[in-house]
């Protein structure tokens, strides 16, 4: 597939001239020449640009903002590692909302194909869903996390937007969502039924008040996410005043970022967005900056990959069983020598070599569930996907 056709090149010539030698702007492939598209053979990532905002609820301008954030994101100095990383430019809007969604999915489900992470930057949350997409046309079932104060899910509203866009993915039929998580919800934001709803499903939500006093919990949540969507409307005000939905209350700079980092560091994520920046309600373009340092530390996360998942027979790995309930439950739990990370291996049908469920039985969790466990306590997260392979 030619990408090309779903693009428009950026112009940030005399910018990036400027900029020191090892500044990122300098160090990457960026699509500025109409007519020079450029090469993605050896790339790891590609920042995309979606300059779409008209399903996003009161919050249109977000369209506006990719070339803000990436002119933040250009001037950062390079890390310790060798950056293999394209700027595709900006996906143009459609004429209907639905043309936009069908260039997002085509160009993600590419790029994950060619083992290309998509960073995709600008529009509202509502893109979320077209990236979902992609993963349908790759038929590999997947697990979406979102750092969001809401749930978004709203089953009165017949079209999507950036507050609707998840009930759209939970009943869209083949379902390929195997697990949602939502990351620091705010409680008098959110409809009690819609969190039983989840409950019901199975998916997790964490308080914003148990995250930031757990951030290292997060750690094996974003762990087991193929694809994360961030709000920006999570990051407190006085650190990300440039978007509709802003709170006095949310995560800062520096919870964000190391949740980014986070998200670099795992196997499994192969794609994430980042929306709602609305640049004309920004300070001094202080959430572009914040956008872009989030950027970065997904990035540093990225080139600082272990590569420590448990495999059979495995030596790097020391395997701990632990039995509940009389012996009617049993846990396997592995920790990885390397880095110390753990991980459930949960039970599943083994009706044929091939389930289609088959990459979700091992669950990344932390050194808590292991205690819980030996306390004789069932750990959620093996119980919820437990439910949802039987």
């Amino acid at each position: 597939m030619d990408l090309s056709v779903f693009f428009q090149p950026i112009n940030f010539s005399e910018y990036i001239q400027e900029l020191p030698q090892s500044a990122i702007g300098k160090l990457i492939q960026i699509f500025d020449n109409p007519n020079q598209f450029p090469n993605c053979e050896g790339v790891q990532l590609a920042l995309i640009g979606v300059k779409e905002g008209r399903q996003s609820i009161n919050n249109h301008a977000c369209a506006n903002g990719p070339d803000v954030i990436r002119k933040k994101l250009y001037a950062l100095y390079q890390g310790d590692f060798n950056l293999k990383m394209v700027d595709l430019g900006n996906i143009k809007a459609g004429y209907e909302i639905k043309d936009t969604y069908f260039a997002l999915t085509s160009v993600v489900e590419q790029l994950i194909k060619n083992n290309i992470i998509p960073i995709v930057i600008g529009g509202g949350q509502d893109l979320t869903y077209p990236m979902y997409r992609a993963y349908e046309k790759l038929e590999q079932i997947i697990n979406l996390v979102a750092i969001d104060p809401r749930f978004d899910f709203n089953s009165e509203l017949s079209e999507i937007n950036s507050q609707s866009y998840l009930d759209k993915i939970i009943l869209h039929q083949p379902c390929y969502l195997f697990n949602y998580s939502n990351i620091g919800y705010q409680t008098y934001l959110v409809d009690q039924s819609t969190l039983n709803l989840l409950q019901k499903l199975f998916f997790d939500a964490y308080r914003l008040g148990w995250v930031r006093s757990n951030i290292e919990e997060v750690e094996p949540i974003v762990r087991n996410a193929d694809m994360l969507s961030v709000d920006i409307s999570a990051i407190r005000f006085a650190d990300a005043p440039a978007t509709a939905f802003t709170s006095p209350n949310g995560f800062n700079g520096e919870d964000v970022c190391q949740m980014m980092r986070y998200a670099g560091l795992s196997e499994k994520l192969s794609s994430i967005g980042i929306f709602e920046y609305n640049p004309q309600l920004d300070t001094h373009e202080q959430t572009a900056y914040l956008i872009a340092e989030m950027i970065w530390c997904f990035i540093d996360g990225f080139y600082s990959r272990k590569h420590d998942l448990p495999s059979p027979n495995s030596s790097s790995h020391v395997k701990y069983r632990v039995s509940l309930e009389n012996n009617k439950y049993e846990i396997v739990f592995y920790k990885s020598n390397k880095t110390d990370r753990w991980w459930m291996d949960v039970p599943y049908p083994n009706q044929s070599p091939k389930s289609k469920y088959e990459r979700h039985h091992l669950v990344p969790c932390s050194y808590n569930d292991y205690q819980l466990a030996c306390n004789e306590e069932m750990p959620d997260k093996w119980w919820q996907t437990f439910q949802k392979l039987i």
